[in-house]
């Protein structure tokens, strides 16, 4: 009786082991492949499975998108710049059969195939255009990658160069090379600068000397103006002074004249000119001297001066005696304008004139 008890309870045991042997759980992200007896039967969804144990084997596949390093490589570039590059790529299983049948070990031929493909890509390639175009880069890596690796069951989703660094002398001579740009751009600019200051400059020189030349212009306008009226007013300041003179000599007779003449005479006679010129006739003055010494000479001179008039119309009318008063004021306007035109901080109104006396009023 114990012994019956033993085997019945060696014989649960054993339903339960081999029933666990065949107990699978698919995870929801996975999906499992069911191969009995050598043969491919198909695949296990996510969820509780149960398959005949020790008979069957169970591959189990992940399904989301996997992260892959490709291992950092020296790599040489079109122009013979050795240059180290590493990348990422993210790869995902469409096709769970052909990723276990169709390649040992997806994951590795992946990576290998990067970085064989990444050498060729980027040796194609200068190294100004590996640091300038990693787009380009990344887009071509992709589409050759996703080809290659479609027969795997395997989608290539993205690639992205991780980091492009050039040995120390590549390095070294693109350092030098990027500062002679600088200093390049930095001369173009100062060549520029210079440029546009000279001609800003030449442009005020230009029109300094625009604006200097119209003030000089209107400067010796107005000077040939003040001029003009400056000769003016003297030349009427002259004709008053020669009216007010012809006015006084008016009172001196024929005797006074002649002694006035005798006198200047007498003055020119002591100079030390070799040459003397007589600015009237010598004769008539000698006549008139005569007059005084006899009868004779007296009746000449009054023959000749008998007929001699005044001719009032030369001089222009007389001013009367209370004009004379007028006439000084007038001549002192006349030189208080003449200093205001010599004055040049003084402004002048050139159209205004001053109206000279009525020297002919009784």
């Amino acid at each position: 009786m114990a012994f019956d008890l033993f085997y019945t309870v060696i014989l649960v045991l054993a339903i339960i082991l081999i029933f666990a042997r065949g107990v699978v759980i698919v995870q929801p992200y996975q999906q499992a492949l069911e191969i009995r007896l050598g043969q491919y039967r198909g695949p296990l969804n996510p969820g509780f499975r149960w398959v005949i144990p020790f008979i069957t084997d169970i591959i189990k596949v992940d399904l989301r998108t996997q992260v892959m390093d490709v291992p950092r490589q020296e790599v040489i570039t079109k122009d013979n710049s050795p240059t180290n590059v590493d990348a990422i790529v993210y790869v995902r299983v469409i096709d769970p059969a052909k990723s276990a049948f169709e390649v040992a070990n997806f994951r590795l031929a992946t990576v290998a195939l990067a970085q064989t493909t990444l050498r060729g890509v980027i040796g194609d390639m200068e190294l100004d255009e590996v640091l300038y175009n990693r787009d380009l880069i990344n887009t071509r890596l992709r589409d050759i990658l996703d080809r290659e690796t479609d027969q795997w069951g395997v989608k290539v989703e993205r690639v992205e160069i991780k980091e492009v660094d050039p040995v120390g002398a590549v390095k070294q001579a693109m350092t030098e090379q990027t500062a002679a740009e600088r200093e390049r751009r930095a001369a173009i600019l100062r060549a520029d600068g210079e440029k546009r200051s000279a001609i800003l400059s030449a442009e005020g020189k230009r029109q300094s000397m625009i604006l200097e030349a119209e003030g000089d212009r209107q400067s010796k306008i107005l000077r040939a103006e003040g001029d003009r009226k400056s000769r003016i007013l003297q030349a009427q300041g002259e004709a008053q002074g020669l009216r007010i003179l012809s006015l006084g000599s008016r009172a001196l007779d024929r005797k006074a004249i002649t002694v006035l003449s005798l006198d200047a005479l007498k003055q020119m006679a002591d100079g030390q000119a070799t040459k003397i010129i007589f600015p009237f006739e010598l004769s008539s003055l000698i006549k008139q001297s005569a007059r005084f010494l006899g009868e004779e000479a007296e009746m000449l001179v009054d023959d000749d001066w008998k007929d001699v008039r005044l001719d009032e119309s030369i001089l222009g009318k007389s001013p009367a005696d209370e004009n004379l008063n007028e006439t000084t004021d007038y001549i002192k306007e006349i030189e208080k304008k003449i200093q205001t035109l010599e004055d040049p901080t003084t402004p002048v109104d050139l159209e205004s004139s001053i109206q000279p006396p009525d020297l002919g009023k009784k």
